[in-house]
């Protein structure tokens, strides 16, 4: 991270997303990606545009002009969760590049309001990108403690499967995966490492520990820890899909939502009185 933005990040938190210098009056989100390589964050502020009073929020990847996307921009492509500060609050979102004509619309409503990205576009060839923050609009908890939690995540998880079930089957039939659009792609990804981290973490942290507490439950972590397996597979046969050609990958859609539907339904019948139960 540059000094230069380091400094305006410490600003911004400290004035409930006030700035003053070259933004003084500018209205700015901080933006946090992880590394498409490291995995680590990275947090960059910038500008934005808001359709409507408080609708979705747009960004643009203009590097200044440069011939190079930023690196936040390659980031967001390899994994579509970031998060977003608007100085009143935080929040997680999936971050969605425009295409085509609206992408192009979007740009020239961005550049009557901001001139300033119409001179960026004009120093290099590149098509600045526009790109969506879409919120993920998670419900609040309904309960505490790590029950609520659980009961979250599966929540996020089935609304997340639902929206790539609903892009998947708008997709023209027998179309192959290069012709998948964006927004179906982000979501996709971001449905896939949400799950991937949330099992990985059972796997290691929440079901050794309650086997230890309930050993009489060994069989049952077993078999989830094989059901976790199967729907990795299939998780996997959808992230090559999305950058490999072929048709079938609304059927794969559909084969995913079974296997998990079927996953959830049976984990919270088991675990949720259990969790309670230690919380009680």
């Amino acid at each position: 991270m540059s000094s230069f933005n380091h400094t305006v990040i410490e600003e911004f938190r400290a004035n409930a997303g006030q700035v003053g210098g070259p933004f003084e009056g500018s209205e700015l989100i901080l933006l946090t990606t992880t590394g498409a390589r490291s995995g680590k964050p990275h947090t960059v502020p910038l500008g934005l545009a808001r359709e409507g009073g408080a609708g979705e929020l747009f960004v643009v990847a203009s590097a200044a002009g440069a011939d190079r996307h930023p690196a936040w921009y390659h980031n967001l492509l390899a994994r579509p969760l970031v998060e977003v500060e608007t100085g009143s609050e935080r929040y997680e979102a999936v971050a969605v590049p425009a295409q085509g004509a609206r992408r192009d619309e979007l740009f020239a409503w961005i550049v009557r309001a901001e001139p300033g990205y119409g001179e960026y576009q004009a120093r290099t060839r590149r098509v600045l990108p526009v790109v969506a923050l879409q919120r993920t609009h998670e419900a609040p908890a309904q309960e505490g403690g790590i029950a609520g939690k659980l009961l979250d995540v599966h929540a996020w998880l089935r609304r997340q499967l639902a929206l790539v079930r609903e892009l998947a089957r708008e997709e023209p039939r027998g179309a192959g995966a290069a012709s998948l659009g964006l927004q179906l792609r982000q979501h996709c990804l971001a449905f896939c490492h949400a799950l991937e981290f949330h099992h990985r973490s059972e796997d290691a942290g929440l079901f050794p520990y309650l086997e230890q507490q309930h050993p009489h439950m060994v069989e049952f972590f077993r078999r989830v820890g094989d059901e976790h397996r199967v729907i990795a597979e299939i998780q996997e046969e959808l992230v090559r899909a999305l950058d490999a050609p072929g048709a079938g990958f609304s059927e794969r859609v559909e084969r995913m939502s079974r296997e998990l539907e079927a996953h959830l339904d049976v984990e919270e019948a088991q675990l949720l009185p259990v969790l309670r139960a230690l919380e009680a």
